[in-house]
């Protein structure tokens, strides 16, 4: 008894496992899905055994799942501070873009952002020059309270 698997059963086979993930959400039978794909993508260039599809879609849906899990995966991660708590902000450092006068606040640049932020009005006690760097020790409202690095 042989198996005879054609180009549109892996195509198919493909789009259900790719909507599938849309009750199973753990973003793993996607890449199952896409490998069934390729399959049959490659079989409607070239006749393949039916041992030789199962080999192509093996390799490719693991080729798919690594990529995803080692390299895309990671990158995806947000390394911002938005939307954690002020707590979590405290003593974060930044650069002043606009020193403060008598009439208006100064604005401060942070490197990543901050409660979804990465420029802030602030307020301080000290004399700061634009370049200064400064760290948040409280927070008003939408208003920064920071001091000078020293």
């Amino acid at each position: 008894m042989s198996v005879q698997l054609l180009y549109w059963h892996w195509l198919v086979l493909g789009m259900l496992l790719v909507a599938g993930e849309i009750f199973i959400p753990s973003f793993t039978i996607f890449w199952f899905g896409l490998g069934a794909i390729v399959v049959g993508l490659v079989m409607l260039v070239v006749k393949l055994s039916f041992t030789a599809q199962i080999l192509i879609w093996t390799v490719s849906s693991v080729l798919f799942s690594v990529l995803w899990f080692k390299y895309f995966k990671p990158k995806m991660i947000d390394k911002t501070n938005a939307g954690m708590s002020r707590d979590a902000v405290i003593g974060e450092s930044g650069q002043v873009i606009k020193a403060p006068t008598e009439h208006s606040r100064g604005e401060v640049r942070f490197a990543t952002p901050v409660l979804g932020d990465d420029e802030w009005e602030f307020i301080c006690d000290e004399d700061i020059a634009i370049g200064d760097r400064v760290y948040i020790k409280e927070i008003s409202g939408n208003t920064l309270i920071v001091v000078k690095l020293k």
